[in-house]
């Protein structure tokens, strides 16, 4: 009962600092006129223009904060699983608020080559390779009910930097109508929380389970400003960070296989898109009107909140799935 307290404060404490956080950040960056510059080829998108950006300092400031308040007064234990997440999160968030700084001073889309994100993800990955294995971190990959146990030893670190980057990366495509990147993250980190809080017993498991409300509650208070129609958007700042911190919890849940069905709306977004580019490369044709996948459904004239809700409740059914049987992997 103790860990169950324990988490409805700390999602309560992130929605909480959340909305507070909110209501300073977003007259600020209208004052100082950080906007979002929007495709033109994105023509329903174009009366967003101007709207916030790096939004996503609205639920990473509350996160860093409540994991303070909750250290200091005893509630959270410091373990090396937490520091990890923690290294994770701030970041890819200084990465991303780098990439979204240069888009905004420049007035483009272009930010930081993919060379320099490619290079600092590489840097980030050999940090929490260090870490993992210096902690007694397992470079195993198991999958429970297939009997498979596979130690990758030192390629374990690549393993991370995949992870990192290719989760990083789907989030930051699926971030493209207001609430979806939001919401869908929200969801993962609630399911993760939930498979972590029931393997509590295990070490380092509680701090996973108690950082992933705190989450949760946070992105519940941003989507109070990020739902439609949006106030404010999170930016690469925040589909950033949590892309590689929902890839850091599923490596040191060992539920790594998981992540594929528990974030599967964003693994179907990434392949759209990938499926778009082989297309038009390789055979000159378009399987989609528009990639990703919710740009599609918008050029089929669908009402961006219908697109929202129903990826939703894609996500939340996967979710679902492997909060009951995410154990056997």
């Amino acid at each position: 009962m103790l860990i169950l307290a324990k988490s409805a404060m700390a999602l309560m404490l992130g929605f909480i600092l959340a909305i507070v956080v909110g209501l300073i950040f977003i007259p600020l960056m209208k004052k100082i006129g950080a906007g979002q510059q929007v495709s033109h080829s994105l023509k329903k998108h174009l009366k967003k223009e101007g709207t916030p950006t790096m939004g996503g300092f609205i639920f990473i400031i509350p996160t860093i904060l409540a994991i303070l308040f909750l250290w200091l007064y005893g509630s959270l234990e410091i373990t090396s699983n937490i520091i990890i997440v923690v290294f994770v999160f701030i970041s890819y968030a200084a990465l991303g608020f780098a990439d979204d700084y240069l888009k905004i001073r420049y007035k483009n889309n272009v930010g930081l080559s993919r060379l320099f994100k490619l290079l600092i993800q590489t840097l980030i990955a050999l940090i929490f390779f260090y870490i993992f294995i210096r902690h007694g971190g397992d470079p195993t990959i198991e999958i429970s009910f297939l009997n498979i146990n596979i130690n990758l030893g030192w390629i374990y670190g690549l393993f991370i930097l995949f992870l990192l980057v290719g989760t990083s990366n789907a989030v930051n495509l699926t971030d493209g109508l207001d609430g979806l990147a939001g919401g869908l993250s929200a969801i993962a980190f609630l399911a993760y929380g939930l498979i972590a809080w029931s393997t509590s017993w295990l070490a380092g498991y509680t701090e996973i389970a108690i950082f992933c409300f705190i989450l949760v509650g946070s992105l519940l208070g941003f989507l109070l400003f990020n739902s439609h129609p949006a106030k404010v958007f999170m930016g690469d700042t925040g589909s950033m960070a949590l892309g590689a911190t929902l890839a850091a919890i599923a490596i040191l849940t060992r539920h790594e296989i998981s992540l594929a069905v528990i974030g599967g709306v964003f693994v179907i977004e990434t392949l759209s898109t990938l499926i778009q580019i082989i297309a038009i490369r390789k055979f000159h044709k378009r399987v989609f009107k528009k990639a990703p996948l919710h740009h599609h459904f918008e050029e089929l004239d669908w009402q961006e909140t219908d697109i929202v809700k129903l990826f939703w409740v894609v996500g939340l059914t996967l979710a679902m799935i492997m909060i009951t049987y995410g154990v056997w992997l």
